[in-house]
């Protein structure tokens, strides 16, 4: 009895040339693609780092055109944590070739899964609210 035990892959809530769908979303990438990738990596890295830091940093290896190197590492990581398929291509190809649609995709994914990029980290979606130590007598 040949038994494996493979996690089955999720897939793409949309596809990589699939980023007209949102036109708000394609329209900032396109002219700004610093803030959709700042609030791509503020959720992928669950508030640990900021939009705005992530953004900035993003915009300098604008400068010298290695951004796509970057944003490949985060697109990695968001695969990783939804168990998506390196698809169509690895993650750098895709952000090499079209970074404006990786970044379209990445963040309808989130927004997929019940997370608003625009609106920053707030934790997990449908998370109990965080409530105050009580009072100890």
């Amino acid at each position: 009895m040949n038994i494996s035990h493979h996690p089955q892959q999720s897939k793409w809530s949309s596809g990589l040339c699939e980023c007209g769908n949102n036109a708000g979303t394609c329209f900032i990438t396109c002219c700004l693609p610093c803030i959709t990738f700042g609030q791509i990596a503020e959720m992928v890295d669950e508030g640990q780092s900021s939009c705005v830091v992530q953004g900035c940093i993003y915009g300098i290896l604008m400068t010298v055109s290695c951004h796509w190197l970057y944003a490949c590492m985060f697109r990695e990581r968001l695969r990783a944590k939804y168990g998506l398929p390196s698809d169509p291509c690895n993650d750098c190809c895709v952000h090499f070739c079209c970074d404006a649609c990786a970044l379209c995709q990445e963040h309808t994914e989130l927004k997929h899964r019940g997370l608003d990029p625009s609106k920053g980290w707030i934790g997990p979606p449908n998370a109990p609210p965080h409530m105050p130590p009580s009072m100890q007598r």
